[in-house]
């Protein structure tokens, strides 16, 4: 099993554009497996884009609100980890 770090909780949802609002605690990057986590939530799947401030970037540092599309539903308090 790989190991997991969190770098992350979800903000909010978008539901038209799926996209998840996260509050990044460790730095990620595009190219990075997320696991997103929550009571009813488990999936994971591979950053392929990321915006901060409606801008695309490559990565995001800690303390930074990010937006990344998702392929599934995420809720507010989900943990999003960084696996390796």
């Amino acid at each position: 099993m790989s190991e997991e770090v969190k770098v992350g909780e979800i903000v909010k949802f978008f539901a038209k554009p799926s996209v998840a609002a996260i509050k990044v605690t460790e730095g990620i990057k595009v190219g990075d497996e997320l696991h997103y986590r929550g009571a009813t939530t488990d999936f994971t799947e591979v950053v392929e884009s990321m915006e901060v401030d409606n801008k695309k970037v490559a990565e995001a540092a800690t303390g930074s609100l990010v937006g990344i599309k998702v392929g599934e539903r995420v809720r507010p308090g989900d943990t999003v980890l960084k696996t390796s």
